[in-house]
């Protein structure tokens, strides 16, 4: 056997000129390297897709930031100052006729004394006008001049829950109180009192961004 004769050839075959037969390595160890390397790219593909779709639906660190600057930037509007709201007049500056539509007698007299305690300037006492006699069903009516939708109704409503308002053609400042059927008493002076001091803060104005 030639030194030159590949072992394992049983010498059948030997090797002449200078062309010699490569021994090949198995393609399984190829196989397995471009398995590994496609698994990776596969992996790196799908965590960088959750990446995404987890940045989408969380608003991204970008729309995070925004959010925050726009809450950050976000302040409450100034609220308006006393003298620049137009403040509902005192008790004192609105006087109250009182007329009573029930059958109830001295009903107008002692409402009109005790509006009169509570600071309220009275006018004219005594019987509802024949349009309201008696047709009054429910606590009593506020009667005014449209002017008097601008705070003297919400005034006087502080001392009788209840009440509902009308206007009519009058160019006077007064304010009528017509009783009717259902009611009972004023409003308690505590609760009437909270009322207007509520009545008396400005509101605060909306969040402006």
């Amino acid at each position: 056997m030639s030194m030159l004769t590949p072992p394992g050839m049983g010498g059948k075959y030997r090797i002449t000129g200078d062309v010699y037969p490569r021994m090949r390595r198995p393609h399984r160890r190829r196989r397995i390297v471009l398995a590994s390397a496609a698994a990776v790219v596969v992996l790196g593909a799908a965590g960088w897709g959750t990446l995404q779709l987890v940045d989408v639906f969380s608003g991204g660190d970008d729309t995070r930031k925004t959010a925050a600057g726009r809450q950050a930037d976000c302040k409450p509007a100034p609220a308006p100052s006393a003298s620049a709201a137009a403040k509902p007049p005192k008790p004192a500056q609105v006087t109250v006729n009182v007329y009573n539509a029930t059958p109830r007698k001295g009903l107008a007299k002692a409402t009109a004394d005790e509006l009169k305690k509570r600071g309220f300037a009275i006018g004219k006492i005594g019987n509802a006008p024949a349009a309201y006699d008696k047709k009054v069903p429910g606590a009593g009516v506020l009667l005014g001049a449209p002017t008097a939708t601008k705070g003297a109704f919400a005034v006087l409503g502080t001392q009788l829950a209840g009440a509902t308002t009308k206007v009519d053609a009058r160019t006077t400042a007064d304010v009528d109180l017509i009783i009717g059927t259902a009611f009972k008493n004023l409003s308690p002076k505590a609760t009437a009192d909270a009322a207007l001091v509520a009545l008396n803060k400005p509101k605060p104005a909306p969040t402006r961004c």
